[in-house]
């Protein structure tokens, strides 16, 4: 009997992700997720250097920034409810110094032009296509930061919005990277604050471009399909019947994990596995001869797989 609708996955056969492999993420809460994974598992990872990025047109700005080596300046920050922002980046980000935002800001343009030039992949995570432009300056935000809602416009970005804005990311990264291979992918969560139709539609505009801009240039997978389709029951769903719970999660990064992972890495990724378990672990007795016998055998664990992956932390 079967209890899911699967979606058919090939396992890619070209550039799997090892640990020699480079792997920079944008986007949205989903691309966070995959992130950590890759982070837990000690891949050489940068996950969204302006933090999360919900639709294309602030990727976009980004990649493009970071490529053209834009340098932000005191007039491109504004001071809000006690803190200092940039329209272009998550309030992560945000500090109570001008002067460190703007070091910060600028910091992170040269780790993302550096992380693009040397990436093997890129994955690119989307999240909504309604997006919010400043009236003052006619330009789209990244995020708003609570700034008064009448200060902005709210749109929905079209099916040719899109596809122009993806289409210049893909433009501007193969400019300085040819060989690297993106990956798109629209993520699982629920924007229902913006309605249920509406949330829908965002969705349709986002899968629709990312299709028209794909062939030959870049890949999709299908993290938003997996969602709705194979797991399609509110178990799955954190409290908020929003986010997807930790054990979809779990579920979408095993499949991932299946089609994008080189399986010569699994071994390597069963020892980080056991020894993030080891430096978890609490002792009952510290000064006991088990614990101590304990650690020394983590200790040696680790040197022998820095020896092999230096990078690894």
């Amino acid at each position: 009997m079967k209890l899911q609708t699967k979606i058919p996955l090939d396992k890619q056969s070209d550039n799997l992700i090892d640990y020699h492999s480079n792997v920079i993420l944008f986007g949205s809460c989903f691309s966070e997720n995959i992130g950590k994974k890759l982070d837990y598992f000690k891949f050489q990872t940068n996950q969204n250097p302006f933090g999360i990025l919900f639709h294309p047109k602030a990727i976009e700005t980004l990649i493009v920034n970071a490529i053209e080596g834009k340098q932000y300046s005191e007039y491109d920050v504004f001071y809000h409810n006690e803190q200092w922002h940039s329209f272009d980046a998550h309030s992560k980000l945000s500090n109570p110094s001008k002067e460190t935002l703007v070091i910060d800001l600028n910091s992170k343009i040269k780790q993302s032009f550096n992380s693009i030039k040397n990436a093997t992949h890129i994955i690119i995570t989307l999240g909504t296509a309604w997006v919010y432009r400043d009236l003052k300056t006619d330009k789209i935000v990244a995020n708003c930061h609570k700034v008064p809602q009448k200060q902005f416009k709210k749109e929905l970005l079209s099916v040719d919005d899109i596809t122009t804005s993806l289409k210049n990311i893909l433009n501007v990264i193969r400019s300085v990277n040819y060989k690297a291979t993106i990956i798109f992918t629209v993520s699982p969560i629920r924007h229902i604050k913006d309605g249920f139709i509406e949330n829908t539609l965002s969705k349709a505009h986002l899968i629709t471009a990312i299709h028209r801009v794909i062939a030959n240039q870049s890949i999709y997978f299908p993290s938003f399909e997996i969602m709705m389709d194979e797991l399609r029951d509110y178990r799955f769903y954190n409290q908020d019947m929003v986010h997807p719970s930790e054990l979809a999660i779990n579920y979408i990064w095993n499949t991932f994990k299946t089609v994008w992972i080189s399986k010569e890495a699994y071994k390597v990724m069963d020892e980080v596995d056991v020894i993030q378990k080891g430096l978890k672990h609490k002792p009952f007795n510290e000064t006991s001869l088990a614990h101590k016998e304990f650690i020394q055998n983590l200790e040696t664990k680790i040197k022998s797989l820095k020896l092999k992956f230096p990078h690894i932390k």
